[in-house]
């Protein structure tokens, strides 16, 4: 992947999916590990196996937290641990199968209670702004919950 700067405005993505002769599909990117995906959704024999629409919500969900860092790092806040779940629902729209909504419930741990208010508006400017919420047609929804810990 190229690095963004003043002389160089975009960056390019390549990716590589392979089907050999068993029907197993593979997929890679220059210099990354390959894995091993499954094409059907819906089928229960190969439900171990990723498939392109969880990679899809994960690729939404791990949207929201570049964003929600790159939001933290901006503003000087400092937080303590980020994880998330997200939840895609795919239904038939009278046009096909769609996504018709991703959820994402960031868990996002502070270390005083003063410092809840800031999270909840960083994380309000993630969902809004995140690089590929931005672009698809589903409704992105953030959930998140601010706890303290040290």
């Amino acid at each position: 992947m190229n690095r963004i700067t003043k002389d160089n405005k975009k960056v390019t993505y390549n990716t590589v999916i392979t089907c050999n002769a068993k029907k197993k599909l593979f997929l890679s990117s220059p210099g990354k590990q390959t894995i091993e995906i499954t094409a059907y959704p819906l089928s229960k024999k190969n439900k171990n196996m990723w498939t392109p629409e969880e990679l899809f919500v994960a690729s939404v969900e791990g949207s929201v937290k570049d964003a929600f860092i790159d939001y933290a790092k901006r503003n000087s806040f400092v937080f303590l641990n980020y994880e998330s779940e997200g939840e895609g629902i795919l239904a038939d729209t009278g046009e096909g199968l769609r996504f018709i909504e991703i959820k994402i419930c960031p868990v996002i741990m502070v270390s005083s209670r003063g410092q809840i208010r800031k999270a909840k508006k960083l994380i309000k400017l993630a969902e809004k702004n995140s690089f590929i919420s931005k672009f698809i047609k589903c409704r992105v929804i953030v959930y998140p919950v601010i706890t303290t810990g040290v």
